[in-house]
């Protein structure tokens, strides 16, 4: 099962490495990594998309992950109400003949062209995984040239308790 976990860190040099080093030693499979400075300046949120076998690996790889040094919070969002988003840029073959096809198959994704040559086209979209997969497969008639996206980041809606509003919170 998919597990989307979020982690707020001191942004310090070797974190993420120590991180990704405790999930790739127990075999965790991880789909996607997105790190980014969060709201409280010299803190990171981390925002990890894991495959996971069982609810009980969840709890324990989330009691291992609260032991590390630099680790303010962790929280498994899977099953909360979430805003999760994931960017794409996907260059695809085109010629001037099939640019306004290209044009009315992403508008519908709220897609954009980014750049434009004149055998190819950059296309930049948001959203779920789902709607960014949609997309690429689409795309893949006309020959997509290269893919590059950046992962799902994600936290709660509203006022759910969060890494940065919870009791807890403390700078180490």
């Amino acid at each position: 099962m998919k597990r989307i976990i979020t982690l707020l860190v001191n942004n310090r040099a070797g974190v993420l490495n120590r991180i990704t080093g405790l999930l790739t030693k127990r075999h965790y499979n991880i789909e996607s990594i997105t790190v980014g400075h969060s709201e409280t300046e010299g803190l990171s949120r981390m925002t990890f998309v894991i495959h996971l076998d069982e609810e009980t690996v969840v709890e324990q790889i989330t009691k291992q992950l609260n032991k590390q040094i630099d680790v303010i919070k962790v929280m498994d969002i899977t099953n909360q109400a979430i805003v999760a988003r994931e960017l794409a840029l996907i260059k695809v073959s085109s010629s001037p003949s099939n640019r306004n096809e290209i044009y009315s198959l992403i508008d519908p994704f709220r897609a954009t062209i980014i750049d434009v040559s004149k055998d190819s086209l950059v296309i930049q979209v948001t959203g779920e995984s789902e709607k960014v997969e949609a997309l690429i497969d689409l795309l893949k008639p006309y020959g997509i040239k290269e893919v590059a996206r950046t992962g799902t980041t994600a936290f709660t809606r509203g006022n759910q308790k969060t890494a940065s509003n919870s009791k807890n919170f403390s700078i180490v």
